[in-house]
């Protein structure tokens, strides 16, 4: 296993045809994503990070994360998404993909990683917590309608 990452340094894609391998993993988590993914994702990476952990030429699991400065947090490391493909769960793919995420965070100086998980998703907080998350706050959101 080994990482890919699909970005360009000052935002934006590189490695398409990695992008189009990774979508319908990403579509497991994130199914209400537009058809246009690649421009959705062209879009999303002005401001994040993609990384796919691949085995030949196949997407196991990926990871959009980013990172900003606040008053709070210091550095915050935050994952947007995290997925590993639903027929490759529990082979290691997530580890792999957290494993190094607390790499990169540890590089520019982040004192951890960050996350939501939707409370329906328990079967994911049960790795969270295996792979040493807590839960330290609540998270409110008031959506327009």
């Amino acid at each position: 296993m080994r990482i890919v990452e699909v970005f360009a340094e000052g935002g934006g894609v590189a490695g398409a045809e990695w992008l189009a391998r990774a979508e319908p993993v990403h579509r497991q988590l994130r199914p209400h994503l537009p058809t246009d993914y690649a421009a959705k994702m062209e879009r999303v990476l002005k401001g994040a990070r993609m990384v796919l952990a691949v085995e030949g030429d196949t997407v196991l699991g990926l990871a959009v994360y980013r990172w900003h400065e606040n008053t709070f947090d210091g550095l915050k490391f935050y994952i947007d998404d995290l997925v590993t493909d639903s027929v490759r769960r529990s082979e290691g793919v997530g580890h792999f993909l957290i494993a190094h995420l607390e790499e990169v965070a540890r590089k520019l100086g982040a004192s951890g990683l960050v996350l939501d998980s939707g409370t329906q998703r328990t079967q994911a907080h049960k790795f969270y917590f295996r792979e040493g998350f807590v839960i330290p706050a609540f998270n409110f959101k008031k959506s327009f309608s």
